[in-house]
């Protein structure tokens, strides 16, 4: 006999519980001799030609132990499915909790182009003549980003946001250097709420960084951002709108500072999100921009890579650019690497980055047009504000900035007050949501806003994704009203635990590789 049970659909909580598995890690799995696919033996006729393969290596090239874990083709099967079952993700849950990383939906069919052997076989070191599908490509997509940003030429190459930061600076610092005023440019400006590459990437380039703070709406300080432009200022780096999710429309005068003393502008436009088919960095007055691919152009995030951050620059700019950049030959009629570049700053990424991310974009940019990405802007922004007018309805959640205004792509909420009633903090909110099924994101540090939420929906989500998640993020800090114990003790319900955080700041109590875990427990 079945028992059926309605469940009630209008009731948007959803009930979940996340497998957790005492899973070993895959070398703790290894045993000796176990092998998942036997390679076959190089045939007889390659060993005439080109010998072992190994013996031609000088010795120090060569490992005395490989050290790779041994382990059964089901055991690998079991091993890894067991940990994806520990993993929340786009694919598997309403992904509107981590803001500023812009978690969109990521078309299949762009997933499965990707994965043809014509692109996965590739070889950077092949002949131009035999890989004109993949320059072709690569070229378009370049002119679809030009277009989108004013810009006139764009790199690939760098792996991601924080790369491509990098990327500007080093960019910034050889101008200056070529201009003979590296000396005397010494400083680089930033505001608080940009992302904190924008600031970390420059530092390491050697620059002073001057950090601009917020007005009483939320905009840079005009004021402050006058007082600290000067003869020694090498560059403006910002993001527009910031991650608050407040646009600043005077952006056109701070860059305008900027290079009335010779500096140049950098727009930190990993997330444009909210801005496609509206504005356009050149008009902005910028020398150069990025976007993250894997945000803005709908490539998966994947955990940190693979990425790519794409550097746009104006004319004067372009032969700064790491090398190679695609070109096309007239006269031969094919694409082809130009490594002639006067001014480059070298690589920041062996070869031409990550070809496969670039076809994903090329392929969304396709399928949208110009009208479907303006389309996702409006989107976008349209699902961020009933969002933001949803949640603001609740006694605890504010936003600071902008009263009366509507945000971009995001907002970056406060939860003080549920803190100072409760002592729930938003930490202990974003474990219980863990609890849901839900993702949630806190905000970089340090917290300038107390006890921040920063959500981003992006133009993914349906309305009745929207209503779930603020029905379940409803549900959790209501229920912290009333138990404060059920969120400073979560998650009950997640395959993680409740972490100790003064650990992470004791060396000896953790390792990021095998070889470093190894060294620790053998002591």
């Amino acid at each position: 006999m079945i028992i059926v049970k309605a469940i009630n659909r209008d009731y948007k909580v959803r009930n979940f519980h996340q497998a957790k598995w005492d899973e070993p890690i895959i070398f703790e799995l290894s045993q000796r001799g176990e092998r998942g696919v036997i390679p076959p033996s190089a045939d007889c006729e390659v060993v005439s030609a080109v010998g072992d393969g190994v013996s031609v290596l000088p010795k120090n090239f060569i490992r005395k132990s490989v050290d790779l874990p041994e382990v059964a083709q089901h055991r690998v099967l079991r091993h890894y499915l067991r940990l994806s079952q520990q993993t929340l993700g786009a694919d598997l849950n309403v992904e509107i909790g981590q803001g500023t990383c812009t978690v969109k939906y990521s078309p299949k069919i762009n997933e499965k182009l990707a994965r043809l052997p014509q692109v996965t076989e590739l070889h950077p070191l092949q002949d131009e003549s035999t890989v004109q599908g993949i320059l072709e490509i690569m070229s378009k997509t370049e002119e679809y980003m030009k277009e989108i940003s004013g810009m006139d030429r764009f790199s690939f190459q760098p792996s991601g946001g924080s790369q491509a930061i990098m990327t500007m600076a080093s960019i910034v610092r050889a101008y200056h250097d070529k201009n003979g005023d590296s000396d005397v440019r010494d400083e680089i400006i930033t505001t608080i709420y940009s992302h904190p590459s924008d600031a970390a990437a420059p530092a390491v380039k050697g620059y002073k960084i001057i950090k601009i703070f917020p007005d009483e709406n939320g905009y840079p300080g005009f004021e402050a951002f006058k007082t600290a432009i000067s003869e020694r200022t090498a560059a403006f780096i910002v993001a527009n709108p910031e991650d608050t999710g407040v646009f600043n429309p005077r952006i056109k005068e701070f860059t305008d500072l900027v290079h009335n003393v010779g500096g140049l502008c950098c727009y930190d436009q990993a997330n444009a999100n909210g801005l496609l088919g509206v504005t356009r960095a050149k008009e902005a007055g910028f020398d150069m921009c990025f976007f993250n691919i894997h945000k803005t152009f709908s490539a998966p995030h994947g955990c940190g890579g693979p990425a790519t951050g794409a550097v746009g620059v104006v004319d004067k700019l372009a032969s700064f650019l790491p090398a190679p950049l695609v070109d096309y030959n007239t006269d031969k009629e094919e694409y082809y690497l130009n490594y002639d570049l006067e001014n480059s700053i070298g690589r920041v990424r062996i070869f031409s980055g990550v070809p496969q991310i670039v076809l994903k974009a090329y392929a969304w940019i396709r399928s949208l047009g110009a009208d479907g990405l303006y389309e996702v802007a409006k989107i976008a922004v349209l699902n961020n504000n009933y969002l933001f007018n949803e949640l603001m309805k609740h006694k605890a959640v504010d936003a600071p900035y902008i009263k009366g205004k509507q945000r971009i792509e995001q907002v970056r909420y406060t939860l003080e007050k549920l803190r100072d009633d409760t002592t729930v903090t938003t930490g202990d909110i974003q474990r219980r949501m863990m609890d849901f099924g839900m993702h949630y994101w806190t905000s970089h540090h340090p917290y300038y806003i107390e006890e921040p939420i920063t959500l981003e929906p992006t133009e993914t989500p349906s309305k009745e994704d929207i209503d779930e998640y603020i029905a379940t993020l409803t549900h959790v800090l209501d229920e912290a009203y009333e138990d404060a114990n059920m969120a400073i003790n979560a998650p009950y319900r997640s395959s993680i635990h409740k972490v100790d955080e003064s650990e992470l700041d004791d060396s000896d109590k953790w390792a990021i590789t095998w070889r470093a875990y190894k060294k620790k427990v053998e002591k």
